[in-house]
């Protein structure tokens, strides 16, 4: 099999970095292509980077020489591209790409809402990359834009998938996110130290407007979202990595704790390399899952959950995801997969 040619934008970022790490030795994708800003450009990645994940720049890595983030400069060959830009370069850059002719697997936040841009988790709603041909036909492109959801979101969203069957009506969430949420430098030590921060600027929206759309049915030309109502409160907790949430989902059925465990733990897996097995974990131990202990479930992809309890409206439980993993570049990294596997490349 010839390995899929692919490429990071934003490589020097937190996010780009943790492409760079779960790209190292991927069976089916090699990596040629690193781009950063223009201070960065022209460097090798080892100078570049400022590396800060806790393993050594991969070898296969470290002497590529970062090039602008710009269409010129990347070669017409690469046959994916991995974004990490912050959402501002990314509304610019993304569509020049797409319009170039490359296909782009991004965890940027601009467009995930916009109608002919896929919204995908692929054990959630594969099927929502047929939107693809709409983009290109109304959009004009050659390439294409697929998007993964918030960090938060996608560690909800695998749960509320496996409840609808329940009748989903409305949802309510409280999470407790990982400062590396934020950056490097989102959070400094003396605002988040002996101290928990009652808002994330534009999360909270993220999360009660995505998820009804990953949730929704794609018709063949449109997604129709989903008319389950999604409530959100978000908080910035002093863990290093992995976003809890509380959950309190309201179903038109009754679904025991017994109910609620059997369907997590029956939640659809796929056939590809980054895809976890199971899914979602389930822990009968109330007091679990906790950041330290679970945030690298299957690699850091899958989902935790546990304290299932039985309300009076339905059912409520706390749930588990690795935020830069799974809840980013691991993300957008299995959207790749999908997208070699299915032929969109």
């Amino acid at each position: 099999m010839t390995p899929v040619s692919v490429g990071v934008l934003g490589a020097t970022g937190a996010v780009g970095q943790r492409f760079v790490q779960l790209l190292d030795d991927h069976p089916e994708f090699e990596l040629s292509v690193l781009t950063a800003s223009s201070d960065s450009a022209g460097k090798p990645y080892r100078e570049a980077a400022g590396w800060r994940l806790d393993t050594p720049i991969p070898d296969s890595t470290a002497d590529i020489i970062v090039r602008d983030t710009d269409p010129d400069a990347i070669p017409d060959d690469t046959d994916l591209l991995f974004s990490a830009l912050p959402s501002g370069v990314g509304e610019r850059v993304e569509p020049e790409l797409c319009e170039a002719g490359f296909v782009v697997s991004s965890n940027s936040s601009n467009a995930r809402t916009a109608d002919d841009v896929p919204l995908v988790i692929p054990e959630v709603n594969a099927d929502h990359l047929d939107l693809i041909e709409v983009q290109r036909d109304e959009r004009g492109w050659d390439g294409a834009l697929v998007k993964n959801p918030n960090c938060s979101t996608i560690t909800m969203v695998p749960t509320l998938n496996a409840l609808d069957e329940f009748g989903l009506d409305r949802v309510h969430v409280s999470t407790l996110q990982a400062v590396s949420g934020a950056g490097y430098s989102g959070v400094t030590s003396m605002e988040i130290l002996d101290n928990v921060v009652p808002h994330i600027g534009g999360e909270e929206e993220k999360m009660e407007s995505e998820s009804r759309k990953l949730l929704g049915e794609f018709t063949g030309a449109e997604v129709e979202w989903h008319d389950a109502v999604v409530s959100a409160s978000c908080n910035r907790v002093p863990t290093l990595d992995g976003h809890l949430e509380n959950v309190f989902a309201e179903t038109a059925d009754d679904p025991t704790p017994a109910d609620v465990a059997a369907a997590f733990e029956d939640a659809s897996t796929l056939d590809l390399p980054s895809a976890p097995d199971p899914l979602i974990e389930v822990f009968e131990d109330p007091s679990r899952p906790q950041p330290r202990l679970d945030r690298m479930l299957g690699d850091g992809m899958a989902v935790a959950a546990g304290g299932i309890q039985q309300t009076e409206t339905g059912v409520q439980y706390n749930c588990l995801a690795h935020n830069t993993v799974r809840g980013a570049a691991g993300a957008s990294l299995l959207n790749g997969e999908l997208l070699a596997r299915e032929g969109w490349l």
